[in-house]
Protein backbone atom coordinates (compact mmCIF):
# COMPACT_ATOMS: atom_id res chain seq x y z
CA UNK A 1 0.00 0.00 0.00
CA UNK A 2 1.51 3.60 -0.83
CA UNK A 3 1.81 5.14 2.42
CA UNK A 4 3.33 8.40 3.51
CA UNK A 5 3.94 9.02 7.28
CA UNK A 6 4.78 12.51 8.50
CA UNK A 7 6.78 12.47 12.32
CA UNK A 8 8.84 15.21 14.22
CA UNK A 9 5.94 17.70 15.46
CA UNK A 10 5.24 18.77 18.52
CA UNK A 11 5.26 22.21 20.96
CA UNK A 12 8.17 24.75 20.76
CA UNK A 13 8.62 28.12 21.94
CA UNK A 14 8.98 30.89 19.68
CA UNK A 15 12.42 31.19 17.83
CA UNK A 16 12.78 26.69 18.11
CA UNK A 17 13.56 24.41 15.51
CA UNK A 18 12.35 21.09 14.44
CA UNK A 19 12.67 18.89 12.23
CA UNK A 20 10.23 16.86 9.82
CA UNK A 21 9.98 13.82 8.68
CA UNK A 22 8.04 12.58 5.95
CA UNK A 23 8.65 8.61 5.45
CA UNK A 24 7.34 7.09 2.33
CA UNK A 25 6.48 2.95 2.19
CA UNK A 26 4.97 1.17 -1.00
CA UNK A 27 6.80 2.99 -3.69
CA UNK A 28 10.24 4.95 -3.89
CA UNK A 29 10.58 8.91 -3.24
CA UNK A 30 13.31 9.03 -5.61
CA UNK A 31 10.77 9.98 -8.46
CA UNK A 32 8.68 12.34 -7.22
CA UNK A 33 8.83 15.80 -5.96
CA UNK A 34 7.82 16.27 -2.50
CA UNK A 35 5.68 19.33 -1.42
CA UNK A 36 4.90 20.38 2.50
CA UNK A 37 1.83 22.45 2.91
CA UNK A 38 0.16 23.36 6.89
CA UNK A 39 -3.45 23.69 7.50
CA UNK A 40 -3.79 25.96 10.85
CA UNK A 41 -8.17 25.66 12.11
CA UNK A 42 -10.10 28.04 10.26
CA UNK A 43 -7.27 29.26 7.87
CA UNK A 44 -6.82 28.13 4.73
CA UNK A 45 -4.05 25.10 3.90
CA UNK A 46 -0.96 26.39 2.39
CA UNK A 47 2.03 25.77 0.77
CA UNK A 48 4.89 25.82 2.70
CA UNK A 49 7.92 24.53 0.60
CA UNK A 50 8.82 21.50 -1.72
CA UNK A 51 11.74 19.35 -3.78
CA UNK A 52 11.80 17.99 -6.60
CA UNK A 53 13.96 14.83 -7.57
CA UNK A 54 16.87 16.50 -8.92
CA UNK A 55 17.04 18.23 -5.06
CA UNK A 56 16.30 21.32 -6.32
CA UNK A 57 13.80 23.22 -3.97
CA UNK A 58 10.82 26.50 -3.50
CA UNK A 59 9.75 27.53 -0.78
CA UNK A 60 6.92 29.99 0.25
CA UNK A 61 8.02 33.90 1.22
CA UNK A 62 7.08 33.41 4.57
CA UNK A 63 9.16 30.70 5.07
CA UNK A 64 12.57 31.43 3.20
CA UNK A 65 15.75 31.76 4.97
CA UNK A 66 13.90 29.51 7.80
CA UNK A 67 13.22 26.36 6.54
CA UNK A 68 14.92 23.90 4.40
CA UNK A 69 13.96 21.11 2.36
CA UNK A 70 15.81 17.59 1.69
CA UNK A 71 15.67 14.21 0.58
CA UNK A 72 17.64 11.23 1.55
CA UNK A 73 16.58 8.84 -1.05
CA UNK A 74 18.10 5.85 0.41
CA UNK A 75 16.16 6.05 3.71
CA UNK A 76 13.28 7.06 1.23
CA UNK A 77 12.50 9.96 3.74
CA UNK A 78 12.23 13.68 2.98
CA UNK A 79 13.10 16.10 5.89
CA UNK A 80 11.23 19.77 6.85
CA UNK A 81 14.00 21.63 9.23
CA UNK A 82 12.15 24.26 10.54
CA UNK A 83 14.47 27.23 12.29
CA UNK A 84 13.45 30.39 13.62
CA UNK A 85 9.71 29.38 14.60
CA UNK A 86 7.12 31.80 15.15
CA UNK A 87 3.60 31.08 16.64
CA UNK A 88 1.62 31.66 12.99
CA UNK A 89 4.01 28.55 11.75
CA UNK A 90 1.29 26.74 14.12
CA UNK A 91 -0.60 23.83 12.30
CA UNK A 92 -1.37 20.62 10.74
CA UNK A 93 2.03 19.96 8.58
CA UNK A 94 1.47 17.60 5.74
CA UNK A 95 3.63 15.82 3.37
CA UNK A 96 2.81 14.89 -0.22
CA UNK A 97 3.82 13.29 -3.26
CA UNK A 98 3.67 14.20 -6.56
CA UNK A 99 4.81 13.63 -10.04
CA UNK A 100 7.90 15.52 -11.02
CA UNK A 101 7.74 17.73 -13.62
CA UNK A 102 11.46 18.84 -13.80
CA UNK A 103 10.67 20.91 -11.01
CA UNK A 104 8.43 21.77 -8.02
CA UNK A 105 5.57 24.04 -6.64
CA UNK A 106 3.76 24.53 -3.95
CA UNK A 107 2.44 27.78 -5.15
CA UNK A 108 -1.69 28.49 -4.82
CA UNK A 109 -3.82 25.59 -6.48
CA UNK A 110 -0.79 23.29 -7.06
CA UNK A 111 -2.54 20.84 -4.46
CA UNK A 112 -3.93 18.99 -7.56
CA UNK A 113 -0.14 17.97 -8.60
CA UNK A 114 0.11 16.11 -5.60
CA UNK A 115 -1.58 12.31 -5.43
CA UNK A 116 -0.46 10.87 -2.24
CA UNK A 117 -0.72 12.51 0.81
CA UNK A 118 0.59 11.47 4.91
CA UNK A 119 -1.91 12.08 8.31
CA UNK A 120 -0.12 15.26 9.09
CA UNK A 121 1.69 16.05 12.54
CA UNK A 122 1.35 18.90 14.65
CA UNK A 123 3.07 21.86 15.42
CA UNK A 124 2.63 24.37 17.64
CA UNK A 125 4.86 27.13 18.81
CA UNK A 126 3.62 29.02 21.57
CA UNK A 127 5.40 30.69 25.07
Amino acid sequence: QVQLVESGGGLVQPGGSLRLSCAASGFSLDYYMIGWFRQDPGKEREGVSCIDRDGDTYSADSVQGRFTTSRDNGKNTVYLEMNGLKPEDTGIYYCAAGQDLGYCTVMTGAEGLYHYWGQGTQVTVSS
